[in-house]
């Protein structure tokens, strides 16, 4: 557990990453990550779990290697953390890339929930909007309240607005009829409460219904975004897509099938970025056995 000490030492030395040319940084990231892989753990177990049932066409020989891939861009993403808390506004912008198939001067008519995914580069892409526009970002809480006061100041520097998923809908809904558009992520395992399991790369997975049902609640459009961190070292590109067709339904199953199938779309893009460490399939439907 981090102590005071410990995350003041956390905060200097992401302040000094903040200060190094970003390529320097992501380097040393990048060498961290490989290191770490190549040390037995539990998260490498679960990486290489989570790529054997998501990609079973995939040699073995070649999931290892998208598995050490990933380490690298997971230890990439802490070390850019400098940049993204600690750099100013200028160098963000320089290394972040938009591409929007909406105008985003109408978020502030048209009430809009901005749906992202667990990518290593959503933390830059979501620092980046906000320096430009004005938003509400839902967060999970941290078990360390001294890491969670740095990770929400830094957060909310350029203006964005950070909730606490567990007291998000009363105050989802008052942002969007304030016309301030809420971003979130509902692509991991939170438990079986407010979840239904639908096909994710082919398995049941406990996916979280959440944004379909504060859609509904709203008169929200839901619109995906990803971030994806460009090769040579150029930073980042925020793809800010059209509003998903007919989301949501007047069926929260249906809904979370859509949001599961577009997600997977967009691993395949880049599979080595997505959040493979987390336990994805950790609840399993009544009569199934544990799969981690």
């Amino acid at each position: 557990m981090i102590s005071r000490l410990n995350a003041a030492l956390f905060v200097l030395m992401l302040k000094v990453f903040a200060a190094l040319p970003y390529r320097w940084a992501a380097r040393f990231g990048e060498a961290i990550g490989g290191l770490l892989y190549a040390i037995p753990s539990r998260r490498r177990d679960i990486v290489h779990i989570n790529l054997a049932l998501s990609f079973p066409e995939v040699s073995e020989a070649g999931r290892r290697d998208l598995a050490r891939l990933h380490f690298r861009h997971v230890m990439r993403s802490y070390v850019e953390r400098g940049v993204q808390w600690f750099g100013n506004g200028a160098k963000l912008h320089d290394l972040t890339e938009l591409e929007s198939e909406i105008d985003l001067a109408t978020c502030s008519q048209t009430p809009t929930i901005f749906m992202g995914f667990h990518f290593v580069g959503i933390e830059a892409g979501c620092m980046f909007y906000s320096t430009e526009h004005p938003v509400t970002s839902l967060y999970t809480r941290m078990k360390n309240q001294a890491l969670e006061s740095i990770a929400r100041t830094q957060r909310e520097r350029f203006g964005a607005v950070m909730v606490p998923r567990n007291d998000s809908a009363k105050r989802v809904i008052q942002s969007l009829r304030r016309g301030v558009p809420v971003m979130l992520a509902a692509d991991m395992d939170f438990g079986l409460k407010d979840s239904v399991f639908v096909p994710f790369f082919g398995t049941s997975a406990c996916t979280l219904t959440s944004i379909s049902r504060l859609a509904r609640l709203s008169g929200a459009r839901v619109v995906p975004f990803t971030t994806e961190v460009l090769p040579g070292y150029r930073g980042y590109k925020l793809h800010i897509f059209s509003p998903l067709p007919g989301f949501p339904s007047d069926c929260t199953t249906s809904d979370s099938r859509q949001m599961n199938a577009f997600l997977e779309t967009q691993i395949r893009r880049m599979p080595e970025q997505y959040y493979w460490v987390h336990r994805r399939f950790k609840n399993r439907p009544q009569g199934e056995p544990a799969i981690y």
